[in-house]
Protein backbone atom coordinates (compact mmCIF):
# COMPACT_ATOMS: atom_id res chain seq x y z
CA UNK A 1 0.00 0.00 0.00
CA UNK A 2 1.74 3.66 -0.84
CA UNK A 3 2.85 5.85 1.67
CA UNK A 4 2.85 9.56 0.58
CA UNK A 5 4.97 11.74 2.52
CA UNK A 6 3.47 14.89 4.55
CA UNK A 7 5.50 17.69 5.79
CA UNK A 8 5.03 18.07 9.99
CA UNK A 9 3.61 21.85 9.58
CA UNK A 10 0.99 20.85 7.87
CA UNK A 11 0.16 17.87 9.41
CA UNK A 12 0.14 19.72 12.22
CA UNK A 13 -2.17 22.48 11.46
CA UNK A 14 -4.67 20.07 9.67
CA UNK A 15 -4.97 18.15 12.54
CA UNK A 16 -5.32 20.86 15.50
CA UNK A 17 -8.00 22.59 12.89
CA UNK A 18 -9.93 19.01 12.50
CA UNK A 19 -9.81 18.52 16.07
CA UNK A 20 -10.83 22.73 16.99
CA UNK A 21 -13.78 21.74 14.39
CA UNK A 22 -15.43 19.06 16.58
CA UNK A 23 -15.07 21.02 19.55
CA UNK A 24 -11.59 20.74 21.36
CA UNK A 25 -10.73 23.79 22.44
CA UNK A 26 -7.16 25.32 21.06
CA UNK A 27 -5.02 24.86 23.39
CA UNK A 28 -6.19 21.51 24.05
CA UNK A 29 -6.15 20.29 20.36
CA UNK A 30 -2.06 21.64 20.24
CA UNK A 31 -1.58 18.91 23.36
CA UNK A 32 -3.77 16.19 21.61
CA UNK A 33 -1.97 16.46 17.97
CA UNK A 34 1.61 16.64 19.69
CA UNK A 35 1.18 13.80 21.47
CA UNK A 36 -0.54 11.87 18.00
CA UNK A 37 2.60 13.16 16.33
CA UNK A 38 5.03 12.43 18.49
CA UNK A 39 3.86 8.37 17.97
CA UNK A 40 4.75 9.22 13.84
CA UNK A 41 7.94 10.77 14.50
CA UNK A 42 8.89 7.52 16.59
CA UNK A 43 7.77 5.43 14.05
CA UNK A 44 4.89 3.83 16.34
CA UNK A 45 2.45 4.55 13.03
CA UNK A 46 -0.08 2.63 14.91
CA UNK A 47 -0.63 5.56 17.57
CA UNK A 48 -0.24 8.61 15.27
CA UNK A 49 -2.20 9.76 12.14
CA UNK A 50 -3.71 6.03 11.85
CA UNK A 51 -5.34 6.53 14.90
CA UNK A 52 -6.65 9.98 14.22
CA UNK A 53 -10.23 9.83 12.81
CA UNK A 54 -11.63 6.27 14.51
CA UNK A 55 -10.23 6.50 17.99
CA UNK A 56 -10.56 10.55 18.81
CA UNK A 57 -12.80 12.38 15.74
CA UNK A 58 -15.53 9.29 15.29
CA UNK A 59 -15.73 8.60 19.22
CA UNK A 60 -16.11 12.47 19.69
CA UNK A 61 -18.78 12.96 16.64
CA UNK A 62 -20.65 9.73 18.49
CA UNK A 63 -20.48 11.32 21.63
CA UNK A 64 -18.87 8.97 23.51
CA UNK A 65 -15.47 11.51 24.28
CA UNK A 66 -16.04 14.81 25.35
CA UNK A 67 -14.40 17.03 23.28
CA UNK A 68 -13.67 19.57 26.26
CA UNK A 69 -12.08 17.91 29.18
CA UNK A 70 -13.19 18.79 32.60
CA UNK A 71 -10.05 17.95 34.62
CA UNK A 72 -11.25 17.35 38.10
CA UNK A 73 -9.50 16.13 40.98
CA UNK A 74 -10.87 14.52 43.03
CA UNK A 75 -8.28 14.15 45.84
CA UNK A 76 -4.59 16.00 46.45
CA UNK A 77 -2.08 15.63 49.04
CA UNK A 78 1.47 16.93 48.78
CA UNK A 79 2.71 13.77 46.53
CA UNK A 80 -0.55 12.33 45.48
CA UNK A 81 -3.48 13.61 43.32
CA UNK A 82 -6.92 11.12 42.37
CA UNK A 83 -8.41 12.88 39.08
CA UNK A 84 -11.80 12.52 37.02
CA UNK A 85 -11.03 13.22 33.59
CA UNK A 86 -15.07 12.98 32.61
CA UNK A 87 -14.68 11.24 29.08
CA UNK A 88 -12.40 14.56 28.09
CA UNK A 89 -9.11 14.15 25.53
CA UNK A 90 -7.07 11.22 27.22
CA UNK A 91 -4.32 13.42 25.99
CA UNK A 92 -4.75 16.38 27.75
CA UNK A 93 -5.92 14.42 30.77
CA UNK A 94 -2.47 12.45 30.55
CA UNK A 95 -0.54 15.64 29.97
CA UNK A 96 -2.13 17.50 33.07
CA UNK A 97 -1.62 14.52 35.01
CA UNK A 98 1.64 13.90 34.66
CA UNK A 99 2.61 17.48 34.54
CA UNK A 100 1.20 17.65 38.04
CA UNK A 101 3.25 14.76 39.09
CA UNK A 102 6.99 16.17 37.96
CA UNK A 103 5.84 19.23 39.91
CA UNK A 104 5.59 17.59 43.07
CA UNK A 105 8.36 14.92 42.28
CA UNK A 106 10.24 18.46 42.17
CA UNK A 107 9.21 19.80 45.32
CA UNK A 108 8.93 16.88 47.62
CA UNK A 109 10.66 13.84 45.87
CA UNK A 110 7.99 11.81 44.24
CA UNK A 111 4.60 12.50 43.01
CA UNK A 112 1.56 9.83 41.63
CA UNK A 113 -1.66 10.92 39.87
CA UNK A 114 -4.20 8.07 39.34
CA UNK A 115 -7.07 9.34 36.40
CA UNK A 116 -10.27 7.37 36.20
CA UNK A 117 -13.05 8.11 33.57
CA UNK A 118 -10.72 8.86 30.54
CA UNK A 119 -10.63 8.21 27.09
CA UNK A 120 -7.28 6.57 24.82
CA UNK A 121 -4.00 8.84 26.05
CA UNK A 122 -2.01 7.96 22.99
CA UNK A 123 1.26 6.75 23.35
CA UNK A 124 2.58 5.73 26.88
CA UNK A 125 5.65 7.06 25.86
CA UNK A 126 5.19 10.62 26.03
CA UNK A 127 4.11 11.10 29.49
CA UNK A 128 7.19 8.50 30.49
CA UNK A 129 9.70 11.33 28.02
CA UNK A 130 8.07 13.82 30.22
CA UNK A 131 9.35 12.82 32.73
CA UNK A 132 12.69 11.88 31.57
CA UNK A 133 13.44 15.54 30.14
CA UNK A 134 12.76 17.15 33.61
CA UNK A 135 15.38 14.76 35.20
CA UNK A 136 12.84 12.49 36.99
CA UNK A 137 12.30 8.34 36.09
CA UNK A 138 8.65 8.79 34.99
CA UNK A 139 6.28 5.59 35.03
CA UNK A 140 2.97 5.03 33.40
CA UNK A 141 0.36 2.97 32.53
CA UNK A 142 -3.30 2.67 31.29
CA UNK A 143 -6.10 0.03 31.36
CA UNK A 144 -7.72 -0.74 28.00
CA UNK A 145 -11.06 -2.10 26.51
CA UNK A 146 -10.58 -6.17 27.01
CA UNK A 147 -8.84 -7.81 24.40
CA UNK A 148 -5.97 -9.88 26.12
CA UNK A 149 -6.48 -13.49 27.34
CA UNK A 150 -4.92 -14.21 31.09
CA UNK A 151 -2.37 -17.31 30.67
CA UNK A 152 -4.51 -20.76 30.43
CA UNK A 153 -7.49 -18.68 29.36
CA UNK A 154 -8.99 -17.65 26.18
CA UNK A 155 -11.43 -14.82 27.11
CA UNK A 156 -10.46 -10.92 27.06
CA UNK A 157 -10.02 -9.77 30.21
CA UNK A 158 -8.31 -7.03 30.26
CA UNK A 159 -6.26 -4.58 27.64
CA UNK A 160 -3.10 -4.93 25.93
CA UNK A 161 -1.73 -2.56 29.46
CA UNK A 162 1.19 -1.21 28.68
CA UNK A 163 3.94 -0.54 31.66
CA UNK A 164 6.04 2.17 30.36
CA UNK A 165 9.26 3.48 31.97
CA UNK A 166 11.58 6.79 31.03
CA UNK A 167 14.68 7.49 32.83
CA UNK A 168 17.22 10.26 32.17
CA UNK A 169 20.21 9.90 30.59
CA UNK A 170 23.03 11.31 29.21
CA UNK A 171 23.07 10.35 25.87
CA UNK A 172 20.73 12.49 22.59
CA UNK A 173 18.31 9.95 23.44
CA UNK A 174 16.68 9.04 27.40
CA UNK A 175 15.97 5.62 28.34
CA UNK A 176 12.29 4.80 27.25
CA UNK A 177 10.54 1.43 27.21
CA UNK A 178 7.11 1.90 26.48
CA UNK A 179 5.32 -1.69 24.92
CA UNK A 180 2.26 -3.74 25.49
CA UNK A 181 2.23 -6.62 28.18
CA UNK A 182 0.25 -8.18 24.99
CA UNK A 183 2.87 -9.46 22.68
CA UNK A 184 1.19 -7.06 19.91
CA UNK A 185 -2.09 -4.45 20.79
CA UNK A 186 -5.10 -3.69 19.26
CA UNK A 187 -3.74 -0.78 16.92
CA UNK A 188 -1.31 -3.00 15.53
CA UNK A 189 -3.84 -5.92 14.95
CA UNK A 190 -5.93 -2.25 12.80
CA UNK A 191 -2.36 -1.38 11.28
CA UNK A 192 -2.00 -4.74 9.62
CA UNK A 193 -5.59 -4.68 8.83
CA UNK A 194 -4.72 -1.56 6.74
CA UNK A 195 -1.43 -2.44 5.07
CA UNK A 196 -2.66 -6.08 4.23
CA UNK A 197 -0.28 -7.76 6.56
CA UNK A 198 -1.23 -10.89 8.05
CA UNK A 199 -1.40 -11.44 12.01
CA UNK A 200 2.01 -12.74 13.47
CA UNK A 201 1.35 -16.31 14.66
CA UNK A 202 1.08 -16.62 18.45
CA UNK A 203 -0.31 -13.25 19.41
CA UNK A 204 -4.24 -14.08 19.06
CA UNK A 205 -5.83 -17.16 20.19
CA UNK A 206 -9.17 -18.18 19.87
CA UNK A 207 -12.26 -19.57 21.65
CA UNK A 208 -11.01 -22.93 21.52
CA UNK A 209 -7.63 -22.16 22.61
CA UNK A 210 -6.54 -22.44 18.54
CA UNK A 211 -3.78 -19.47 17.74
CA UNK A 212 -5.32 -17.41 15.12
CA UNK A 213 -3.04 -16.88 11.61
CA UNK A 214 -3.67 -15.29 8.43
CA UNK A 215 -6.03 -12.31 7.29
CA UNK A 216 -5.51 -9.34 10.03
CA UNK A 217 -8.99 -7.92 9.37
CA UNK A 218 -10.82 -11.19 10.02
CA UNK A 219 -8.44 -11.63 13.25
CA UNK A 220 -10.01 -8.19 14.54
CA UNK A 221 -13.21 -9.05 14.00
CA UNK A 222 -12.50 -11.75 15.71
CA UNK A 223 -11.24 -9.94 18.81
CA UNK A 224 -14.26 -7.25 19.04
CA UNK A 225 -16.67 -10.11 18.90
CA UNK A 226 -14.84 -11.84 21.56
CA UNK A 227 -14.67 -15.08 19.88
CA UNK A 228 -10.56 -14.83 19.86
CA UNK A 229 -8.00 -12.67 22.21
CA UNK A 230 -4.55 -11.54 22.33
CA UNK A 231 -2.05 -13.14 24.16
CA UNK A 232 0.62 -11.49 27.27
CA UNK A 233 4.08 -11.20 26.29
CA UNK A 234 5.72 -14.92 26.31
CA UNK A 235 2.46 -16.42 24.13
CA UNK A 236 0.26 -18.90 24.91
CA UNK A 237 0.55 -21.19 27.86
CA UNK A 238 3.68 -20.84 30.48
CA UNK A 239 6.18 -22.65 28.30
CA UNK A 240 7.89 -19.06 27.26
CA UNK A 241 7.06 -17.08 30.11
CA UNK A 242 3.45 -16.52 29.39
CA UNK A 243 2.54 -16.03 33.17
CA UNK A 244 4.99 -13.15 33.34
CA UNK A 245 3.29 -10.65 30.58
CA UNK A 246 0.04 -11.87 32.49
CA UNK A 247 1.66 -10.84 35.71
CA UNK A 248 2.80 -7.34 34.71
CA UNK A 249 -0.84 -6.68 32.30
CA UNK A 250 -2.76 -6.91 36.06
CA UNK A 251 -0.23 -4.64 37.81
CA UNK A 252 -1.34 -2.33 35.21
CA UNK A 253 -4.77 -3.14 35.82
CA UNK A 254 -4.96 -2.75 39.46
CA UNK A 255 -2.76 0.51 39.39
CA UNK A 256 -5.19 2.07 36.71
CA UNK A 257 -8.40 1.23 39.24
CA UNK A 258 -8.01 0.49 42.49
CA UNK A 259 -6.04 3.79 43.74
CA UNK A 260 -8.83 5.84 42.09
CA UNK A 261 -11.96 3.39 42.21
CA UNK A 262 -12.03 2.95 39.06
CA UNK A 263 -13.43 0.55 35.88
CA UNK A 264 -11.63 -2.22 34.62
CA UNK A 265 -12.03 -5.53 33.05
CA UNK A 266 -14.98 -6.25 30.41
CA UNK A 267 -16.34 -2.38 32.55
CA UNK A 268 -13.91 -1.23 29.57
CA UNK A 269 -16.06 -2.56 26.28
CA UNK A 270 -17.51 0.53 25.30
CA UNK A 271 -20.60 -0.82 25.06
CA UNK A 272 -23.53 -1.33 27.34
CA UNK A 273 -25.86 -4.55 28.20
CA UNK A 274 -28.27 -3.36 24.64
CA UNK A 275 -24.72 -3.13 22.43
CA UNK A 276 -24.99 0.42 22.72
CA UNK A 277 -22.05 2.68 22.40
CA UNK A 278 -21.01 3.93 25.57
CA UNK A 279 -17.74 5.88 27.26
CA UNK A 280 -14.81 3.60 27.61
CA UNK A 281 -13.91 5.36 31.33
CA UNK A 282 -10.14 4.20 31.55
CA UNK A 283 -7.83 4.45 34.13
CA UNK A 284 -4.47 5.75 34.13
CA UNK A 285 -1.12 6.57 36.59
CA UNK A 286 1.50 8.58 36.26
CA UNK A 287 5.02 8.61 38.68
CA UNK A 288 7.46 10.80 38.39
CA UNK A 289 10.65 10.20 41.06
CA UNK A 290 13.17 13.38 40.85
CA UNK A 291 16.52 12.54 40.31
CA UNK A 292 17.91 15.66 42.51
CA UNK A 293 15.97 14.24 45.59
CA UNK A 294 18.70 11.15 45.72
CA UNK A 295 22.45 12.24 44.33
CA UNK A 296 21.43 14.33 41.48
CA UNK A 297 20.26 14.11 37.99
CA UNK A 298 23.86 14.55 36.24
CA UNK A 299 24.70 11.80 37.92
CA UNK A 300 21.94 10.14 37.42
CA UNK A 301 22.28 10.90 33.80
CA UNK A 302 25.76 9.58 33.76
CA UNK A 303 25.47 6.40 35.22
CA UNK A 304 22.50 5.47 33.54
CA UNK A 305 24.70 6.53 29.95
CA UNK A 306 27.60 4.26 30.95
CA UNK A 307 24.93 1.53 31.93
CA UNK A 308 23.29 1.72 28.38
CA UNK A 309 26.78 1.60 26.99
CA UNK A 310 28.15 -1.19 28.28
CA UNK A 311 25.23 -3.30 27.60
CA UNK A 312 25.36 -2.17 23.96
CA UNK A 313 29.39 -2.67 23.90
CA UNK A 314 28.91 -6.25 25.13
CA UNK A 315 29.81 -9.33 22.64
CA UNK A 316 26.97 -9.46 19.17
CA UNK A 317 25.14 -12.09 18.16
CA UNK A 318 26.52 -14.10 14.93
CA UNK A 319 25.34 -11.34 12.01
CA UNK A 320 24.35 -8.56 14.49
CA UNK A 321 26.17 -5.58 14.57
CA UNK A 322 24.44 -3.19 16.87
CA UNK A 323 22.80 -3.95 20.12
CA UNK A 324 20.20 -1.14 20.72
CA UNK A 325 18.76 0.27 24.01
CA UNK A 326 15.01 1.50 24.92
CA UNK A 327 14.42 4.64 22.89
CA UNK A 328 17.12 4.18 20.34
CA UNK A 329 15.67 3.02 17.38
CA UNK A 330 12.55 5.63 17.87
CA UNK A 331 15.05 7.97 18.19
CA UNK A 332 16.83 6.98 14.68
CA UNK A 333 13.77 6.94 12.91
CA UNK A 334 12.95 10.54 14.16
CA UNK A 335 16.43 11.46 13.19
CA UNK A 336 15.36 10.09 9.23
CA UNK A 337 11.91 12.09 9.31
CA UNK A 338 12.52 15.24 10.90
CA UNK A 339 13.78 17.39 7.39
CA UNK A 340 10.30 15.75 5.46
CA UNK A 341 7.42 14.69 7.38
CA UNK A 342 5.11 11.62 8.07
CA UNK A 343 4.45 8.86 6.02
CA UNK A 344 0.58 8.11 4.95
CA UNK A 345 -1.23 5.19 4.00
CA UNK A 346 -4.08 4.99 1.58
CA UNK A 347 -6.35 3.97 4.09
CA UNK A 348 -5.20 6.63 6.21
CA UNK A 349 -4.99 9.20 3.80
CA UNK A 350 -8.74 8.81 2.43
CA UNK A 351 -9.68 9.76 6.19
CA UNK A 352 -8.03 12.37 6.49
CA UNK A 353 -9.50 13.69 3.36
CA UNK A 354 -12.93 12.49 4.69
CA UNK A 355 -12.52 14.90 7.78
CA UNK A 356 -11.34 17.64 6.02
CA UNK A 357 -14.35 17.51 3.68
CA UNK A 358 -16.85 17.09 6.56
CA UNK A 359 -15.11 20.02 8.29
CA UNK A 360 -15.08 22.32 4.94
CA UNK A 361 -11.07 22.83 5.55
CA UNK A 362 -9.18 24.26 2.89
CA UNK A 363 -6.06 21.62 2.68
CA UNK A 364 -4.43 20.50 -0.04
CA UNK A 365 -2.43 17.20 0.14
CA UNK A 366 0.07 15.56 -1.69
CA UNK A 367 -1.97 12.74 -2.55
CA UNK A 368 -4.54 15.41 -3.87
CA UNK A 369 -2.40 16.56 -6.66
CA UNK A 370 -1.70 12.51 -8.42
Amino acid sequence: MAKIVVDWKTIHDFMVDAFKGVGVPADDAEIVVDVLLESDRRGIESHGCNRFKPIYIDRINAGIQQPVTNFEIVKETETTAVVDGHDGMGQVIGYKSMKMAIEKAKKYGMGMVVVRNSCHYGIAGYYATMAAKAGCIGMTGTNARPSVAPTFGVEGMFGTNPLTIGIPTDEDFDFVIDCATSITQNGKIEYYERIGEDVHPGTVIDIDGNPVEGDAGVALKKIRQGTAALTTLGGIGEALGGYKGYGYAMVVELLSSILQDGNYGKMLDGKDADGKLVPYHLGHFFIAIDTDHFLGEDLARKKAGEIIRTVRASKKAPGQDHIYSAGEKEWNVWLARKDSGVPINEAVQKEISKVRDDLGLSYVFPWDKK
